[in-house]
């Protein structure tokens, strides 16, 4: 499933301080903790939650947020379906890896072990 420029320029352009307050109520909803979402970024990202938070004062888009990102080697391991795209699926890097981010927010909510979800 293909994405179209329309839908990747969106997502290039959002902000990630946009983004971050819906997680945190996300997992939270559902019994897990700000701790626990900060260790998912920081697995697929590298960013601890100092930077995290430096990004989020700076209004950083995706695209520089993933520009800055030091990707896990594993990523390319998450899989499924996110926002009805299936992930192996994106053929765009940058909506490819803010799905990964999206996925692993999502395992995290529906109470995934975090041994599963940290692959």
């Amino acid at each position: 499933m293909t994405t179209t420029p329309e839908h990747d320029k969106r997502i290039a352009e959002m902000t990630f301080a946009a983004v971050y307050p819906h997680y945190i109520t996300k997992v939270e909803k559902k019994g897990r903790t700000i701790d626990e979402l900060h260790q998912v970024i920081e697995w697929l990202t590298g960013f601890d939650a100092k930077k995290l938070q430096e990004l989020i004062e700076q209004k950083v888009s995706f695209k520089t947020f993933f520009e800055r990102a030091t990707l896990n080697p594993n990523a390319h391991l998450i899989k499924g379906v996110i926002c009805g795209y299936r992930i192996e699926e994106i053929e765009t890097p940058l909506t490819k890896q803010v799905r990964y981010l999206d996925k692993l927010v999502d395992e995290l909510a529906k109470g995934r072990k975090m041994e599963k979800i940290l692959r």
